[in-house]
C-alpha cells in the first residue's frame, strides 16, 4: 500500500548506451528534470550520464498528485507585486509553452482536462477572485465559476477554472523522457546513488534532485528545504464526481478522479507542518486520518483506500526555482526547488538548464538565478 499508484505501471525497458571515461555532463537525479535535461543535451551531441539513486521516476516524479498546472507556486497577484507584471506574464506563458511541449511528448500520459481552484472560505474567495481578474486582464484563459456541483456546493465559496491545465501520469511521462534521452545517446545509470559531487567524472554537473539532494552541497541545503506531501488513492468508485483536478486552501488540499474511477487525494501538510519539513517518505497517522476524513466528506461515504504514500519536494523561500550555475562551484549547475509544482516546472527547468549549458539565453534565467540566495 505504501507504493505510489503511478509506479505500479510496468516501466518500459531502457537500453541506454554505456559511456566509458569522462562525460560532458553528469546529471544527478533521474526524475522529470534530469530526464528532460538529458534528452536536450544528448540530442545536441553531448556525452551525458544520468545518475539515479533508485529507478527512473521513483522519486517525486512518481510520487506526486499528478497535476499539470500553469504558473508557479506563488499566487499570480503576489508574483506580480514581487517580480513585476512583465516577468510574471513571461513566467506564466513559459509554463503554458512547457505544457504544450509536454502534450506533444506525453501521448496518453497527459490529459488536458483543465483544473479547478476552489475557495475554502470568504477570504480565499477574495484572493482567487483577485487572481482571476489579474489573469484575465493579462490575457490568460480562465473562468469564474460560482455555480458549483454537489458535493462542492456546501463546502466551497466560488472557484476559478483553468482550461489549459491537465492531469498527468507522472511516472509514465518521466519514463518516456528517459527512453527518449537514452535513444538520443544519454547513459542512464539506475540504482547509482551519488554521495559526493567529487566522484563524478564530468566537465559539468547538473543537480536535478529537487527536495532529495541534501548533503550534496551545503549552500543548497540552506536554500532548498525538503517538504513531504502525503497522498491516498481509493478503490474505483461508481460515481463520476470530478472531471478534472481540484485544489483548495492555497493548494494544501488537492484531488482528482482518475480514468479508472479511483479518487486521488493529497495535502493537509499544514496539519503538522513542522513535521512535514523532512525528506523522510514515511506516511503519518495525523495526516493520513485527515485525508481519509476529507475524502469521505467529498464523496459521501468512506471508500476503500488502496494506496497511500509520501513524496518529497523542494521548497524555496520565494517559491521560485533555482536554475543556472551554482555560485562558487565551477561547472556545477542546478535545476530544482519547484515548491510543489514539479510536473510542469520540473520539465521546463530541465530543458531550460540544458539550453543554458548549450549557451542559449532566456530572460527567465535572471528570475531563477541561484545567485540570488548567495
Amino acid at each position: 500500500m505504501a507504493e505510489a499508484y503511478w509506479l505500479e505501471e510496468q516501466a518500459p525497458p531502457i537500453r541506454s548506451p554505456r559511456h566509458e571515461g569522462r562525460v560532458d555532463v553528469a546529471i544527478v537525479g533521474g526524475g522529470v528534470t534530469g530526464c528532460a535535461c538529458a534528452r536536450v543535451l544528448a540530442e545536441a551531441g553531448l556525452r551525458v550520464r544520468v545518475h539515479e539513486a533508485r529507478a527512473i521516476a521513483t522519486g517525486a516524479s512518481g510520487r506526486n498528485g499528478g497535476f499539470a498546472l500553469r504558473g508557479g507556486a506563488a499566487r499570480y497577484v503576489v508574483s506580480r507585486e514581487s517580480y513585476g507584471a512583465d516577468v510574471t506574464q513571461a513566467l506564466w506563458r513559459w509554463t503554458e509553452d512547457a505544457l504544450d511541449r509536454m502534450e506533444r511528448l506525453a501521448g496518453d500520459a497527459l490529459r488536458r482536462t483543465g483544473s479547478l481552484r476552489l475557495a475554502a472560505d470568504p477570504e480565499e474567495r477574495d484572493e482567487i477572485r483577485e487572481d482571476y481578474e489579474a489573469l484575465r486582464a493579462d490575457g490568460f484563459d480562465c473562468e469564474w465559476r460560482d455555480d458549483l456541483p454537489p458535493p462542492l456546493t456546501v463546502r466551497f465559496h466560488g472557484s476559478v477554472f483553468h482550461p489549459r491545465d491537465g492531469s498527468i501520469q507522472p511516472a509514465r511521462f518521466t519514463r518516456s523522457l528517459a527512453v527518449a534521452a537514452s535513444e538520443a545517446g544519454a547513459e542512464l545509470r539506475e540504482h547509482d546513488r551519488v554521495a559526493s559531487l567529487e566522484e563524478l567524472d564530468a566537465d559539468r554537473v547538473v543537480i536535478a534532485t529537487d527536495g532529495y539532494g541534501r548533503g550534496l552541497l551545503a549552500e543548497l541545503d540552506e536554500t532548498i528545504w525538503p517538504a513531504r506531501g502525503q497522498v491516498i488513492v481509493s478503490a474505483p468508485i461508481k460515481e463520476e464526481l470530478f472531471a478534472f483536478p481540484h485544489y483548495a486552501r492555497q493548494g494544501f488540499d488537492y484531488w482528482q478522479q482518475l480514468p479508472d474511477g479511483r479518487v486521488l487525494l493529497g495535502g493537509f501538510r499544514d496539519y503538522s507542518i513542522l513535521d512535514e519539513l523532512t525528506d523522510d517518505e514515511t506516511t503519518t497517522p495525523v495526516i493520513q486520518e485527515a485525508l481519509e476524513r476529507f475524502l469521505a466528506e467529498l464523496i459521501g461515504y468512506e471508500p476503500t483506500i488502496e494506496h497511500r504514500w509520501a513524496g518529497i519536494f523542494g521548497l524555496t523561500q520565494d517559491l521560485v526555482p533555482l536554475v543556472g550555475p551554482v555560485p562558487g562551484h565551477d561547472g556545477v549547475w542546478i535545476a530544482a526547488g519547484y515548491s510543489g509544482h514539479g510536473n510542469v516546472m520540473g520539465f521546463g527547468c530541465g530543458e531550460l538548464v540544458a539550453s543554458a549549458i548549450l549557451g542559449r539565453t532566456d530572460p527567465l534565467l535572471e528570475l531563477f538565478r541561484p545567485a540570488r540566495f548567495a
